[in-house]
């Protein structure tokens, strides 16, 4: 069915005659066909957001709608590919049309020549349905894509192939009363609706991220959900990078909504170098990138995150640990407003719309960890981090609250953290994680006992050395007593040596969990015995210059596999603390009290 176009505003494009069709179905603009979908339908009205330049296109030229939701190609061919907004592939754009997408430009999203091993894991006359697995493909070393049963086919296996096939090559026929199925390695699934499973459960472990002041203070659940606020230059990108390159999670999915150009031009040349730290193989095996600049049309950006959060779903119903990362939903809500102020639409707080709140809450909602469907109990994990920029840093930005409404991880960053040149620059005062509860009997029985007491006692000196800074302001630090002065130290120790990490030394950028409780457990057992040499008299310049102190700040730089190395470290600084305090209790315990402080 075709209509008339009767207005064009921008990436908004009117048209009438359009009886027929539905809201959310994907049409072909003017004689370009340029990709558009409904958003709006009155009578025979309907507004259009055209995915492409819609420059040129007047007023009379024809709307075909195609009667089918915006939706992406799901299957093997994921990995390792960069799409734009609405999933079209920019590498085999680039072959066909140069650096620049020509308008009305149609290539699938999945190749359709590539053969790919199956290998069936059903048998024939098994009954199979939803998400039941049929067989599998090696897709890279770190991928193994799961062939299943797609949502709302079921019925009895009649047959199974073995071999190599296209995506568009029958792998299986199942036989139901409606008649028969032919099963392929390929999936459409609209990105406005979120994939079925059986039921959601409980977040009860950490996505690691080798990030010490994350891991460690303000921990992410796998199926959790995570915002990012900060200024500009404050950091956001470097975190989602960092995130993307080292969380202990299957798949990453990066979407680059709106963001620079050169940023994603630093992804797609890091990932292929950088080495995955449990296999060794490089990260860009296991990341699929949405890749929707500023310099693309408006409307596609809007659609970018729903496009990659459907990839997402798609591996999570695998069974596998998924981790989104949305660059930035700040950019995807100026898209939302820039559509919203072209349709007229009454406006919400700051121009936005007024149900900017309702998305950006759907949206995170679709993270969780999952039953999914299909035969035995297996679990799927999909963890949503999304980065806000609010202008000038300001955290009352209707996105920030909305975003904070619904997530459970604020990661805020500090401006003044990045230009005193302390990354990540999160600041501790101002973060939290709702996960601690739940998390707290895998750090307890998985990582160490009394993990939860030493977060607790580590954060309380932070949080005091704020309120004794506002003091030393005002009266001078060497007006404090020594025990105030050595929280001081403890808490520069802390900040310096444990929470400031450099992304580019090798043995810095990421930190185990054991590691991290290593050098966190050694500077809070320190503090406390120095604390007790105070309280025998022993002066705050003899406390701080024991050597072995010193030895300490450099631990958090040591590689993985000199644990042992580490420990000894922290062990001969306590020792040497002990032994001031057994000399005090002696005959120059008097003599000791009386050196200054120094």
């Amino acid at each position: 069915m075709a209509g008339r176009i009767v207005k064009v505003a921008g990436p908004l494009v009117v048209a009438d005659g359009m009886e027929d069709a539905r809201m959310n179905d994907v049409v072909l603009v003017s004689d370009e066909e340029l990709v558009g979908e409904i958003i709006e339908l009155k009578g025979a009205r309907a507004s259009i957001q055209v995915y492409e330049e819609t420059a040129g296109i007047a007023p009379g030229q024809p709307v075909v709608t195609t009667g089918r939701p915006l939706s992406v190609e799901l299957g093997p061919g994921l990995i390792e590919s960069i799409y734009d907004g609405i999933q079209r592939p920019l590498n085999v754009i680039l072959q066909k049309t140069g650096d620049f997408i020509e308008r009305g430009t149609a290539v699938p999203a999945l190749d359709r020549e590539r053969k790919w091993p199956f290998e069936p894991a059903a048998r024939v006359g098994d009954r199979v349905g939803a998400g039941d697995l049929l067989g599998t493909v090696r897709e890279t070393v770190l991928v193994q894509t799961r062939i299943q049963v797609p949502p709302g086919v079921e019925g009895e296996l009649v047959s199974i192939s073995d071999g190599e096939f296209t995506v568009t090559e029958p792998v299986a026929v199942l036989k139901a009363p409606a008649g028969e199925t032919a099963v392929t390695m390929i999936q459409t699934w609209p990105v406005r609706r979120p994939r079925p499973y059986r039921r959601r459960l409980s977040p009860n472990e950490p996505l690691k991220t080798g990030q010490r002041v994350i891991d460690s203070l303000f921990p992410l659940a796998k199926g959790g959900t995570a915002c990012i606020p900060g200024p500009f230059g404050s950091g956001k990108t470097v975190v989602q990078h960092q995130l993307a390159k080292w969380a202990d999670a299957s798949i990453i999915v990066y979407v680059g909504c709106g963001e620079r150009g050169n940023e994603m031009t630093d992804v797609l040349r890091e990932f292929p170098r950088l080495k995955d730290p449990r296999s060794g193989e490089p990260l860009i095996r296991r990341t699929v990138l949405i890749a929707n600049t500023s310099n693309m049309p408006v409307a596609a950006r809007e659609a970018s995150i729903y496009t990659g959060m459907t990839i997402a779903e798609y591996f999570r119903d695998m069974g596998l640990h998924v981790a989104l990362m949305a660059d930035s939903t700040s950019r995807w809500a100026e898209a939302l407003r820039e559509i919203s102020g072209r349709q007229e639409e009454m406006p919400g707080e700051e121009g936005y719309p007024a149900y900017l709140a309702t998305r950006v809450a759907e949206f995170y909602e679709r993270s969780g960890r999952v039953e999914t469907l299909g035969g035995g109990e297996r679990e799927g994990t999909l963890s949503v981090i999304g980065a806000v920029s609010p202008p000038g840093g300001d955290l009352s930005d209707p996105v920030v609250q909305a975003s904070l409404k619904v997530v459970k991880v604020f990661w805020g960053l500090d401006d003044k953290l990045a230009y005193r040149r302390h990354f990540p620059a999160i600041n501790w005062l101002s973060s939290y994680s709702l996960y601690l509860d739940n998390l707290q009997d895998y750090f307890e029985e998985k990582i160490a006992s009394g993990w939860t007491a030493l977060r607790t006692r580590a954060m309380t000196i932070l949080q005091k050395e704020d309120d004794l800074l506002e003091i030393a302001r005002l009266v001078g630090r060497d007006s404090l007593e020594p025990s105030d002065r050595l929280l001081l130290e403890t808490a520069k120790m802390i900040r310096e040596d444990f929470l400031h990490q450099n992304a580019f030394h090798a043995e810095d950028q990421y930190t185990s969990l054991e590691k991290q409780h290593l050098i966190l457990k050694g500077v809070v057992d320190l503090h406390e015995s120095s604390a007790a040499a105070l309280e025998r008299g022993i002066s705050l310049k003899t406390v701080l210059s024991v050597p072995e102190r010193r030895r300490m700040s450099g631990i958090a730089s040591l590689a993985e596999e000199r644990l042992g190395e580490m420990a000894r470290t922290v062990e001969e600084a306590l020792r040497a603390v002990e032994n001031l305090v057994e000399a005090a209790a002696g005959p120059v315990a008097g003599s000791t009290g009386g050196e200054a402080d120094g």
